[in-house]
């Protein structure tokens, strides 16, 4: 898997530098509109702690711990995503909230798959709202159908694991003799019938969709890109999340890359141009979390190659 990985990334990444006229990358980030360009960063970092707030959410009825804890674990695990292959931060992070937060990792885990779950539903909705009005190219069609399944089968083991009856689940699961089945097939009953659930759902939209304004903020500082629509902003989103949601390189470097790519020429934006951006936006999405992550990891006295060993085990 690592190694499929990294090839396509070497390839889309090969292919943004091919043609991209690179000479002409250091003059437009002299010349970006750098109000826009800040904005565009600090939005693409704060957007993750309405992430954390519904993190919180998911889990209230389980423990009350402190947001700083989701927070802190959030942003560590997205620094762990930037610098580490297959997302692994996704693990990290759980495993640093259960040891934190003195839950179950495997709570944690299931609370992190039911975000996943949250995020694909509201996230299934903007690729059908943006496929009424852009013609999108089939792999991204077919990338949404993927997704969908995807939602399904998660969506029917977790709705059993909450909503079933415990005694029955606890029998076929063979909770008598995994207390932590037990315990996980408890914890899921509890947030299945909270109302935080619910909220958790809510919120997930406005995370999804605030994650237009750093794009936006960086399309409209790049000055070749001004005649770009509006809605551009909201068309990338969607298929850069898509994209994500299969495990890819350190960063999502190259595929990122390729996809925006693919994306701006959907409005006329010439390959050039297109591929010079997208290393501009790779930067701006990326090295703010990788430094606000690391501050997270100071702060924290986290030890990351400790930490990922625990996770991975």
């Amino acid at each position: 898997m690592l190694v499929v990985t990294n090839v396509i990334s070497i390839i889309c990444l090969a292919w943004t530098l091919h043609g991209a006229n690179l000479g002409e990358l250091r003059r437009e980030i002299v010349h970006l509109d750098w109000r826009w360009a800040m904005a565009g960063m600090v939005f693409g970092v704060l957007v993750y702690a309405i992430q954390a707030w519904r993190w919180q959410l998911v889990l209230k009825p389980v423990d009350s711990i402190p947001l700083w804890d989701f927070i802190r674990s959030i942003y560590i695990g997205l620094f762990a995503n930037e610098v580490i292959p297959l997302r692994a931060g996704e693990i990290i992070r759980c495993y640093l909230l259960s040891k934190w937060g003195d839950i179950p990792v495997s709570v944690s885990l299931a609370s992190a798959l039911i975000e996943r779950i949250f995020d694909g539903i509201w996230l299934v909705a903007c690729l059908f709202l943006t496929s009424r009005y852009v013609h999108l190219p089939r792999e991204f069609v077919a990338g949404g159908y993927f997704l969908v399944a995807l939602l399904v089968v998660c969506g029917a083991l977790v709705g059993l694991a909450m909503f079933w009856k415990q005694p029955t689940l606890d029998y076929i699961l063979g909770a008598k003799w995994l207390s932590w089945v037990h315990t996980l097939i408890e914890d899921l009953h509890l947030i299945g019938h909270s109302r935080f659930l619910y909220y958790a759902g809510l919120v997930s939209l406005p995370y999804i969709l605030l994650q237009v304004l750093p794009i936006y903020g960086m399309l409209r500082s790049y000055t070749r890109l001004h005649d770009v629509p509006v809605y551009a902003s909201f068309v990338l989103m969607v298929i850069l999340r898509l994209g994500a949601v299969v495990p890819q390189a350190p960063g999502n470097v190259g595929t990122f890359n390729g996809i925006t790519v693919l994306g701006l020429h959907l409005f006329g934006v010439p390959y050039p141009v297109a591929k010079r951006f997208s290393i501009i936006l790779w930067a701006a999405m990326t090295l703010p979390l990788i430094v606000v992550g690391f501050v997270a990891v100071v702060i924290s006295e986290v030890n990351m190659g400790e930490v990922h060993r625990s996770a991975r085990d």
